[in-house]
C-alpha cells in the first residue's frame, strides 16, 4: 500500500469513532505517558498542539507547565518546523494549529523527550506523517531526545511504507 492510500484509509478509520471515543483513547495514551518515569524525569520536552483528529495533548501541556518543565512546540516556518518555548500563550498559525509566541529554541541537544504525532506507526517504530515532510526534517536534529510516537490504537500497523531518510521512534504509545 502506498503512503497516500494508507493516509486515506486512516482518515476513514478515524471517521468511524465518535469524538467521545477518540477523547477516551487520547486520555489513555496521555495517562500512560504521565505515569512513565521518562516523562517524570524529563526537564525539557517537545510536544505539539493537537489537531482535532490527533491524540489530544492538552493534558500533557498543562501537566508539563505545572511540573515546571521547559515546553517546546513546533511552529511552521516555510518548509521547516521551528521550535519555540511555550508558556501557555499561543496564536493561530499555519494549518489552523495553535502556535506558541515564546522565544525561538535551537538547543536541540537539550531536548530529553519528544512526543511525536503521526498518521500511522508500525511495530518497528517507523512513522508515517501527513506528507509535508515537516517532522522528517526536524527529527534528525533531535539526536539526544527520546522520540515517543503517539497515536490511536487503530493507527498502529504491522508494517508501513518507509524510505531511507525516515527516522525511527524509540517507542510508540497507542494504548
Amino acid at each position: 500500500m502506498t503512503k497516500q492510500l494508507l493516509r486515506r484509509d486512516i482518515r476513514k478509520l478515524k471517521g468511524r469513532f465518535s469524538s467521545d471515543e477518540l477523547h477516551e483513547m487520547s486520555d489513555k495514551v496521555c495517562k500512560s505517558i504521565l505515569s512513565d518515569i521518562l516523562w517524570q524525569e524529563s526537564k525539557t520536552v517537545l510536544l505539539y498542539h493537537s489537531l482535532s483528529d490527533e491524540i489530544d495533548t492538552s493534558c500533557l501541556l498543562v501537566s508539563a507547565l505545572q511540573e515546571d518543565k521547559k515546553v517546546l512546540l513546533p511552529v511552521v516556518c516555510g518548509e521547516v518546523l521551528e521550535l519555540r518555548e511555550y508558556s501557555g500563550k499561543t496564536k493561530m498559525g499555519a494549518y489552523g494549529i495553535e502556535e506558541p509566541v515564546g522565544p525561538l529554541f535551537s538547543s536541540y541537544d537539550q531536548i530529553e523527550l519528544a512526543i511525536i504525532p503521526g498518521m500511522a506507526f508500525d511495530k518497528s517504530y517507523h512513522r508515517l506523517g501527513r506528507g509535508k515532510g515537516y517532522y522528517d526534517r526536524l527529527l534528525p536534529l533531535l539526536s539526544n531526545a527520546y522520540k515517543l510516537g503517539i497515536c490511536f490504537p487503530f493507527q498502529m500497523m504491522e508494517e508501513i511504507p518507509i524510505e531511507k531518510h525516515d527516522v525511527l521512534m524509540d517507542n510508540v504509545v497507542c494504548q
